[in-house]
């Protein structure tokens, strides 16, 4: 197989393994752990994780919290009085650009200027379109009839109160109040994800002390975006323009990271904290590292992760790990074994 190609990287999936809900307790969900010593691999479940860990080990979690993104609204017909009419508008919130200005990915037709109306009075106008459904969108609040600037807080605060947890739009439901927590890690701290760390999600507060007890910790922040479930679409990989999303090491973390002489990354998003700041030194900024078989992860020893869309660069990174073939036959295993697939799903433990 051609580590560059693609197709070496798609797998064909039964619908029935995609995971909607997570397991409960979660420490029932399953855990196959690899070991890239002697190739073998091992069935268990997260109830065993900690006994699979070097001692000596520093475990890094991503400690951002997922914003309730999602949320839904009318257009403003354009001889109407500011109202909610029109067609229904669906609207995720991707991150803010500048003051008062944020972008949105929409669901809609909604050409410049267009505006859409929110209940709490709440209106946006769309201030530029940056193809294949982003908007550029201005927040407005409606007092006495008159059009003010939304303040940052007040926003977010909106989002808060009537927003919806963005679940990947592989998971065919709508969302529930209960997803709130369950699709947020139990450590989760730093609001500005619109997706979760997913291989935080398999611990409880029971597992998650224990584990901090017993074992060396820190941690990162990454806000991951939508970007992070986009397939590749270029037939080389080399030529994939990956997403770049925000980042956040404190200088305790940063010194422990540098200090570590065996690392295990809790996630895909906690492994390029790591490698990026291994490469450049920066402990905030915009992360945009793509990690494949020709740009391997110098720093991370140990990964754990869920198991990944075909054709994305999440499947890249699994198998800048363990080697093309070698994530194909663990994929295959997986399969065989009837283990739940993508956020919801069950893990891998790579060592």
């Amino acid at each position: 197989m051609d580590v560059l190609s693609l197709q070496s990287y798609d797998y064909i999936l039964p619908k029935e393994l995609i995971a909607k809900y997570p397991e409960n307790p979660k420490e029932n969900a399953k855990l196959l752990v690899y070991n890239r010593r002697d190739k073998s691999i091992i069935h268990s479940n997260f109830w065993n994780f900690a006994s699979f860990l070097p001692q000596d080990t520093l475990l890094v979690f991503n400690d951002t919290k997922v914003i309730p993104a999602r949320f839904y609204g009318k257009k403003v017909l354009k001889d109407s009085k500011i109202g909610q009419q029109g067609a229904k508008i669906e609207a995720l919130f991707h991150k803010e650009l500048e003051s008062n200005s944020y972008l949105l990915q929409c669901k809609g037709r909604l050409k410049e200027g267009a505006r859409i109306a929110f209940v709490g009075n709440i209106i946006a106008e769309i201030i530029k379109d940056k193809g294949m459904g982003f908007k550029e969108v201005r927040f407005f609040e409606v007092e006495d009839g008159i059009l003010k600037p939304l303040k940052k807080e007040k926003f977010f605060a909106f989002l808060e109160q009537y927003g919806h947890i963005p679940l990947p739009p592989y998971i065919k439901r709508e969302t529930k109040i209960q997803d709130r927590e369950d699709y947020n890690a139990v450590f989760a701290k730093h609001l500005g994800a619109i997706a979760a760390p997913t291989a935080s999600l398999h611990f409880s507060e029971e597992t998650f002390n224990a584990l901090t007890q017993n074992f060396k910790h820190t941690y990162v922040t990454l806000h991951i975006g939508a970007g992070t479930f986009m397939g590749v679409s270029v037939d080389n990989i080399l030529e994939h323009k990956i997403h770049k999303e925000s980042f956040y090491i404190s200088q305790e973390s940063q010194q422990k990271i540098s200090e570590a002489t065996h690392i295990t990354a809790i996630g895909t998003t906690a492994t390029r904290v790591v490698e990026y700041f291994g490469l450049t030194g920066y402990g905030r900024g915009e992360c945009d590292l793509f990690l494949h078989l020709p740009n391997k992860p110098l720093l991370t020893k140990a990964l754990l992760t869920n198991f990944h869309l075909p054709k994305t660069t999440l499947l890249m990174l699994v198998a800048s790990f363990v080697g093309l073939e070698e994530m194909q036959r663990i994929y295959k295993e997986a399969i065989k074994e009837q283990y739940r697939f993508y956020s919801y799903g069950d893990g891998m433990l790579i060592l």
